[in-house]
């Protein structure tokens, strides 16, 4: 059985990647592959929806985090992660939320500004996860 080796993929004709995130990554050696859909802020013991950005974020993170471990994986199997924002104001706190979360973790990463299914809602993540 080969090892899993996740590596970041940074070509130098290419910026430096900064801020939690590399240009792509190669995984070799994985035998397991989770996909974790779209996780949004909806999901605490009242089934109330925080109004705050960062409290909406942190539960959405929650919520992945908690998929990942469901399937006994952590934020290190993370290879891809896609953020939809609500609104580009939020894209300095999404930023820090994510770097405390992903701490020196690097995945594949993409920010998109978009509707969102439910106004109530100002962020979706989903992500990919090798094992």
């Amino acid at each position: 059985m080969t090892e899993l080796a996740i590596s970041p993929l940074n070509p130098p004709i290419l910026p430096a990647a900064t801020g939690n995130y590399t240009h792509g990554v190669e995984v070799t050696g994985g035998r397991r592959m989770v996909f974790v859909s779209g996780q949004v802020p909806w999901g605490d013991e009242q089934g109330r929806i925080p109004e705050d950005f960062e409290d909406q974020c942190r539960m959405v993170w929650r919520n992945v985090l908690a998929v990942l471990s469901e399937a006994g994986m952590s934020v290190e199997n993370l290879v891809k992660v896609t953020t939809h924002l609500s609104d580009r104001q939020y894209r300095a706190a999404n930023s820090k939320i994510r770097e405390e979360v992903l701490g020196d973790h690097a995945p594949a990463l993409t920010v998109l500004i978009c509707d969102i299914y439910a106004e109530e809602w100002l962020l979706e993540i989903d992500a990919i996860a090798v094992g």
